[in-house]
């Protein structure tokens, strides 16, 4: 079996700020969706801002991920510009791209996106609904038509981003705001969703629903043949890819 070789990429920053966020993510949130996401399928590694000069997404790394999860919250501009453009290039070559919570303003996504990507939001961890608006689509099986994060925080509407390709998910807040949590989008040959849940001292990285939409959008994003920093094609065919 050819496994789909992930990478997960977070700031890794709040688990050392905030207790409450350190005692839901003792090893940080990129080691909690790695454990959460283990299949025989898939080859997961994790790498952090702070990791080393180049934030763990050396050439080497980039150059075997097939599959992108970003999580990003404070530390947006820390990212250098360089990195950020290499993974940009490395999901215009075919990468899949999973932009998680708030890396709807990571430069990454920005520049992929080519809107200001910002959006009304209240940090008060209320009760959300997840509308599942699109059940056909691959990334949406297994999930229940709605479901329930006992706390969350607020992004609402209007989101600044382009028509996705597709909507799979709009999130009800209780405070009264809906917004689109979950979109797709295209880019080159690369495949991109966007899911909001994750702020760092809710608990939705442990909710079953929401690995479930993270794990599908992974087999649904990977390419079936990739294109390195160098433009080099690869060997390597991944079941299920279409590019």
């Amino acid at each position: 079996m050819n496994k789909i070789r992930v990478t997960i990429w977070h700031e890794f920053f709040h688990e050392h700020t905030n207790d409450d966020v350190a005692a839901m993510y003792p090893d940080g949130m990129h080691e909690c969706l790695a454990a959460a996401l283990q299949a025989d399928d898939l080859e997961i590694r994790t790498a952090w801002l702070m990791q080393d000069e180049d934030h763990g997404l050396s050439d080497d790394v980039l150059n075997s991920t097939d599959v992108m999860l970003w999580w990003g919250h404070a530390l947006h501009d820390n990212v250098r510009d360089d990195i950020a453009e290499k993974v940009v290039q490395r999901v215009l070559n075919g990468m899949g791209f999973i932009a998680l919570h708030s890396a709807h303003m990571a430069k990454p996504f920005c520049k992929l996106m080519g809107q200001p990507c910002k959006l009304r939001w209240r940090c008060a961890n209320e009760k959300a609904i997840v509308w599942n608006v699109h059940p056909t689509h691959p990334i949406t099986q297994g999930v229940p038509l709605h479901f329930e994060l006992e706390r969350e925080e607020m992004y609402g509407e209007v989101f600044q981003i382009p028509q996705p390709d597709d909507l799979l998910f709009i999130t009800w807040f209780a405070g009264g705001n809906v917004f689109r949590g979950g979109c797709t989008f295209t880019r080159g040959l690369g495949k991109i969703f966007y899911f909001h849940p994750g702020h760092e001292d809710c608990p939705s990285f442990h909710n079953p629903n929401v690995i479930k939409v993270i794990a599908n959008s992974i087999r649904w994003a990977a390419p079936g043949t990739l294109i390195d920093l160098e433009g080099n094609k690869s060997q390597k065919m991944l079941v299920g890819g279409d590019v």
